[in-house]
């Protein structure tokens, strides 16, 4: 064994981010002090980015299963079918520490690197979408974090030829020192040409593919796996640096070689590079593998077994093929002018044994690496919860001038118009995309089935309301997942399967692991009810800056299918005349709403709870409308309540206005108007399918308010008979518009 680099003792692991007891059990594992790249090479894997040791026993209570799923949590993404012969391919996951040192690199590799792990399973990407979280908009760091972000999530996509199709923005404090960037990605793959990360056939070659391996990215694993503190902008070395127009070479090279008989196993190099890909595919095929590292592509001189094994250079791949068919698979991606080379072959040692010019640097049981460690760790309630939890009302008085009010939330940050952001993206790229962001809550791709010449679309969905699930984080996690399905509904998808992103503080923290605990439970037993389940997902922990740690942030992202794409829903209002309507319940709750939170302080309260016998009832009867065709708008009914969705649908068709006339209700006016629920959607239709739509929403048995008509160019609203707002759509549309005017 060689031992280049300086003496491993518990002062360097320490470095690396491994505890004295980890270090010890590195030690008793090994019969031996570990050399310097094995160090390296544990400390990757050890890393809680990686081996998930605070999570993995909560995971394992989600439920994965279901006739539709063809691949669950353990791969690269997750795969579900959709029927004739096609799969859609799908993940979400985190890049929000590299974002928050270098926002531009940080968001664009991790669009970079998320499309990988699709494509790696044999699927073309065909959507994006992205979840960004900031903190307070008038923070010192805000706007050049949103600027930098934007910029590399649609530089990226953009370049690498995938439309963004949805996603979500939100602000709030507790992310100022540590921002959230996280994004999803789908592929369209045949269901019987699925790819998967296995170093299976002894013998079988190993090829290395895509971009040259340099030092950027090294320790990006152990970055992301510790908080923020003083003297962390250091750590800027530690982003790596993405290149779109490589990826597509890439993407077009590996698809190619799927076409031929020679691939055994694929796996992107993301986190811990070209690490973590060798020792995961030989511990899911009980394997070993053998490198010999003078073969890797570098493009910098001098470059040691520790930095190659670590390195996160983007743009690469690791794969198994067949033995006496590399040549095969080399002239592929010599065609596509790539950088490629055998560098190493499976064994059946069991171990990853890493080599250069003949010398062992590193020699490794590869289960010692995957299995990594497994931490129940110390959960508590949080006393805040305590505090929070019962919402008073006594010093919020109802909105005396409701228009002033309305205009008010319009322009908040959470809700306003979104459009400076998703207008960077390129969302018609590929000539697929039916519904584009702004449009409705969920984008929608189109699928052709080749056969019949059908076009079936795919719909997704993707966000978390982080107050809910801080006030309340068992019921807000089951909140957010009710809320993917919702939009989904709403656009006409039948949802299939979730993937989701869990971010949240310091799991060494028994009130943040409470939280955590608390929110998989939540997650789990709504997508158990909803018959969703999870089939893909990342945990990205120690999101916190010198103790201060974000609001838990759960992201849902939601896959849906509609069986005929012309069934699309989309929520702007079409035509004057046309009757408006609440499905569902009329009013919602004050608690954690972003009425409470915008105009008078206040994040308090639980937010009402989803009710599976009910809110199903009224899932049911929205699919069966779209179904029917019959509806000519539909949006649920989320942040910032009845009134914001009413403006939104008047603004977000052929800015058209609405008269409305709600009854008087037990409590207060600005429940009725600005408080939040799940399962409640607003509709329009034609007077000519008005008793159809009323038909299927009793046969389903739910509630069915006609509240007013589209026309005009004013929001009026009466409650009780009386006018109590009427405002024009052009100062709705000012105030809607404005506050990203004044961010950007």
């Amino acid at each position: 064994m060689i031992q280049h680099g300086p003496k491993v003792d518990a002062a360097l692991a320490s470095e690396h981010g491994l505890a004295a007891d980890e270090y010890e059990k590195l030690c008793d594992g090994l019969g031996r002090d570990p050399s310097y790249t094995e160090l390296g090479v544990v400390s990757v894997m050890w890393s809680e980015h990686c081996s998930y040791k605070s999570s993995r026993i909560h995971l394992k209570t989600l439920p994965s299963d279901g006739p539709q799923v063809i691949e669950g949590p353990g791969e690269n993404a997750g795969v579900v079918d959709i029927g004739d012969g096609q799969a859609v391919v799908f993940k979400m996951e985190s890049h929000n520490h590299p974002s928050f040192l270098e926002p531009y690199q940080g968001a664009a590799t991790g669009v970079g690197g998320i499309c990988r792990d699709v494509f790696t399973m044999g699927a073309r990407p065909i959507a994006i979408a992205d979840c960004l979280r900031f903190g307070n908009t008038e923070h010192e760091r805000t706007s050049y974090l949103l600027h930098g972000v934007v910029a590399g999530v649609g530089d990226y996509g953009n370049c690498f030829g995938v439309p963004n199709v949805t996603g979500d923005v939100v602000f709030d404090d507790s992310y100022n020192g540590n921002i959230l960037v996280n994004a999803f990605c789908l592929g369209l793959a045949k269901s019987d040409r699925i790819f998967r990360g296995y170093a299976s056939g002894v013998g079988n070659p190993i090829l290395y593919v895509g971009a040259k391996t340099g030092r950027d990215g090294i320790h990006g694993a152990t970055m992301a796996s510790a908080e923020f503190a003083e003297g962390s902008d250091e750590k800027r070395p530690a982003v790596q640096v993405g290149d779109p127009f490589m990826e597509k070479l890439l993407l077009e090279a590996c698809l190619e070689l799927m076409e031929e008989d020679v691939l055994v196993g694929i796996q992107d190099m993301g986190a811990a590079g070209l690490t973590s890909c060798s020792v995961e595919m030989a511990a899911r095929a009980g394997s070993g593998v053998e490198l010999h590292l003078e073969n890797v592509p570098m493009r910098e001189e001098g470059m040691t077994p520790y930095e190659l094994m670590l390195s996160e250079s983007q743009e690469r791949m690791l794969m198994v093929v067949t033995k006496g068919k590399e040549q095969k698979a080399l002239d592929i991606f010599a065609k596509w002018d790539l950088d490629a080379a055998v560098v190493g072959e499976v064994t059946e040692s069991g171990k990853v044994i890493v080599k250069m010019h003949k010398e062992v640097y590193a020699d490794l049981p590869a289960t010692l690496l995957a299995e990594g460690l497994k931490y129940d760790r110390p959960r508590k309630r949080p006393d805040y919860l305590d505090e929070v939890a019962y919402l008073t009302l006594d010093s919020v008085a109802d909105p005396t001038n409701l228009g002033q009010t309305l205009l008010e939330m319009l322009a908040a940050p959470n809700i306003c118009d979104k459009s400076w952001v998703f207008e960077q993206y390129d969302h018609m790229v590929r000539h697929g995309t039916v519904v584009r962001p702004g449009q409705a809550s969920s984008g929608v791709v189109r699928v052709f089935e080749p056969e019949s010449g059908r076009s079936k679309g795919v719909a997704i969905a993707a966000g978390c309301n982080s107050r809910h699930v801080y006030l309340a984080p068992y019921e807000g996690s089951r909140l957010a997942v009710a809320s993917a399905y919702a939009d989904l509904v709403a656009v006409g998808a039948t949802p299939l399967a979730t993937t989701d992103c869990l971010n949240f503080g310091n799991p060494e923290k028994p009130g943040i692991m409470w939280q955590f605990a608390e929110s998989i439970r939540g997650i789990g037993d709504a997508c158990r009810l909803l018959e969703t389940p999870i089939v893909s997902g990342n945990v990205s922990l120690y999101n916190e800056t010198d103790g201060e740690a974000i609001k838990p942030t759960p992201m849902i992202g939601m896959v849906g299918l509609l069986d005929d794409i012309d069934q699309v829903v989309t929520a702007g209002f079409k035509e004057a005349g046309h009757r408006i309507a609440v499905v569902g319940t009329l009013a919602g709750g004050l608690g954690g709403s972003e009425y409470l939170k915008h105009c008078h302080g206040i994040e308090e309260g639980a937010p009402v709870a989803f009710d599976m016998a009910k809110h199903s009832k009224v899932f049911a009867a929205m699919l069966e409308m779209t179904k029917a065709k019959i509806l000519s708008s539909a949006e649920d009914v989320s942040d910032g309540g009845l009134l914001c969705c009413i403006s939104e649908c008047c603004l977000g068709g052929e800015a058209l206005g609405a008269n409305i006339s709600l009854p008087v209700l037990e409590g207060r006016l600005d429940e009725l108007c600005f408080g939040e629920g799940p399962a409640r959607f607003l509709v329009s239709y034609t007077d000519e399918n008005a008793a159809s739509v009323a038909r299927m929403a009793s046969g389903c048995g739910v509630g069915l308010l006609e509240i007013g008509c589209v026309g005009g160019r004013e929001l009026r609203v009466s409650v009780g008979g009386e006018l109590r707002l009427d405002e024009p759509i052009d100062a709705l549309a000012r105030a809607f518009h404005y506050t990203f005017e004044r961010i950007s």
